[in-house]
C-alpha cells in the first residue's frame, strides 16, 4: 500500500515531460511510472473525456510551478539500506562523543578543575 507524503508538493517537471511536464509531475507525486500516467491520460481522451482532459491539462500547466533546480538534485533518493547505514553511523558518532564526555566528567582532571573553580 502506497503512503502519500502530505508535505510533498505537486510540481510540473518540464525536463522530464513531453509537452509541459504535467504528467511527469503527477507521476512523481504519486510515485508511479510516467508511462502509466500518460497512458491513462490518452485513454481518457480516447474514451470521451477529450475536452475535460485538455482543459485540465491546460489549467494545470498554468497553475503548477515548475520544479526548482534544487528539487531535481534530490532525485537520487537513498534507499532504506543506505539510510539505515547513515543513521547507524551518526548514532555511533554520537555514542562515541557521549562516552568521551562521560570519561572526562568522571576523571580526576575534571574534579580537580572543578575544585579550583570553587576556590
Amino acid at each position: 500500500m502506497a503512503v502519500i507524503d502530505l508535505n510533498k508538493k505537486l510540481w510540473r517537471r518540464p525536463q522530464q515531460g513531453m509537452v509541459k511536464g504535467v504528467c511527469a509531475g503527477i507521476a512523481h507525486y504519486f510515485d508511479v511510472p510516467v508511462k502509466l500516467v500518460r497512458l491513462i491520460t490518452v485513454l481518457a481522451m480516447v474514451f470521451g473525456l477529450f475536452f475535460f482532459v485538455v482543459v485540465a491539462y491546460i489549467i494545470m500547466t498554468f497553475m503548477l510551478d515548475p520544479v526548482p533546480d534544487s528539487g531535481l538534485e534530490g532525485e537520487q533518493a537513498l534507499n532504506s539500506g543506505e539510510l539505515l547505514a547513515m543513521v547507524e553511523s551518526e548514532l555511533a558518532a554520537g555514542e562515541k562523543r557521549l562516552r568521551e564526555m562521560e570519561r572526562y566528567v568522571t576523571s580526576d582532571t575534571f574534579s580537580l578543575r572543578s575544585r579550583f573553580r570553587q576556590l
